[in-house]
């Protein structure tokens, strides 16, 4: 059973969220400010992190940093929810390193398919690194090595990661249609026919990086 970890400083909206992600069958724990939610994330090694953006205190970019600071905590998949979507804030987060961005109130269908896919591509990752050799996702320059343009590295390092060709335009701001021209160019250099494929290029060249 997957443990969700929730950080939500809204009373009612944390009890609602929790509530939907354990009728689906998901272990919750939930912290009512961020820098409990810093603890349980270290004590508990959550599976994914929901976390609001605007708290007291210590709001979700900077929890969000304090865990990608973490050398056990980098990989962990890290959710946005705020209720403001304009795409200034979207590309703060996703630049600190969260995996996605969902806008109060989303429906339980956008929140448990945002879940469900960061969970799949998070066990991906894992299975196609081995424990000696993970992917390092701090930089691009490893995958200019394969050929690619210093911005063609940095399109693929970003679907490496399971975003969309519209996350990715927000994080790099341009269009998507610049990054779907990336994508054309890139595919043929490492002779893949596929995101999966060339996202299973970029994590072995990133793991390689890691190795000794």
């Amino acid at each position: 059973m997957p443990k969700i970890l929730l950080i939500e400083d809204q009373p009612q909206m944390r009890e609602n969220v929790a509530l939907i992600l354990e009728l689906n069958g998901f272990e919750v724990a939930s912290a009512a400010d961020g820098r409990q939610g810093v603890a349980l994330a270290r004590a508990d090694r959550p599976d994914l992190i929901l976390c609001d953006v605007m708290m007291p205190e210590l709001d979700g970019y900077g929890v969000l940093h304090l865990l990608r600071k973490d050398e056990t905590m980098r990989a962990v998949p890290f959710i946005f929810l705020t209720a403001k979507g304009e795409k200034q804030e979207q590309r703060t987060g996703m630049n600190l390193g969260a995996d996605d961005y969902l806008t109060k109130p989303c429906s339980e269908a956008d929140l448990l398919s945002a879940i469900n896919v960061r969970l799949r591509r998070n066990h991906d990752i894992s299975c196609s690194a081995s424990a000696n050799a993970r992917p390092d996702f701090s930089s691009a320059k490893p995958l200019e090595s394969l050929g690619l343009t210093p911005r063609e590295a940095e399109v693929l390092l970003w679907v490496a990661q399971g975003k969309g060709n519209a996350e990715v335009a927000t994080i790099l701001g341009t269009s998507e249609s610049t990054v779907r021209k990336h994508l054309e160019h890139l595919f043929p250099k490492l002779g893949s026919e596929s995101r999966g494929a060339a996202s299973l290029v970029a994590i072995e060249a990133l793991s390689r990086k890691g190795m000794p």
